[in-house]
């Protein structure tokens, strides 16, 4: 994934209003992100624990997900990356892009909570015993499988 400005995450967003972009929580140490290890950024936001955003290519989502406590912590599988980290999983939704999600349309998707998907398919971050089923494909074919499970997600949540 290339390096992206908090500008350019901000007019990415796509399911909500700019004006609402704008206010969002941006990560601030952007740079610190291992950027080539990324197919996609993801984090909650620290000021609304409901409150989630994703980036994966030209396009940003701002997702829903159960406040802490709210949801019964038991081990899930990522929709995305197909593990199963100690720090759990939650069905984060999205509101469709124009004028369904006007409507109050969602599409939503098990996502890992640290949204640590790129790495942990790339073994640089460990989901703790039995986080990750054995597979004897190589990383690259898992990484095409977490893109298009991305695609599909945000092709979804972007349809009209």
């Amino acid at each position: 994934m290339k390096p992206l400005t908090e500008q350019e995450i901000r007019a990415a967003f796509v399911n909500t209003s700019k004006g609402e972009a704008k206010r969002l929580y941006v990560p601030r140490d952007l740079h610190k992100e291992p950027w080539e290890e990324l197919d996609y950024l993801g984090w909650r936001d620290p000021r609304a624990p409901n409150r989630a955003a994703l980036v994966f290519g030209d396009h940003a989502l701002i997702l829903r997900v159960p406040s802490p406590g709210a949801e019964r912590m038991r081990r899930s599988m990522c929709s995305i990356c197909s593990t199963s980290p100690q720090g759990g999983v939650s069905l984060m939704v999205a509101p469709r892009a124009g004028k369904a999600g006007k409507r109050g349309d969602s599409i939503g998707s098990y996502i890992c909570n640290d949204f640590g998907c790129s790495l942990y398919i790339r073994g640089l971050l460990d989901p703790g015993p039995g986080g990750r089923l054995p597979e004897t494909i190589p990383v690259e074919d898992k990484i095409e499988r977490l893109v298009a499970n991305l695609i599909g997600f945000v092709s979804r949540v972007t349809a009209p």
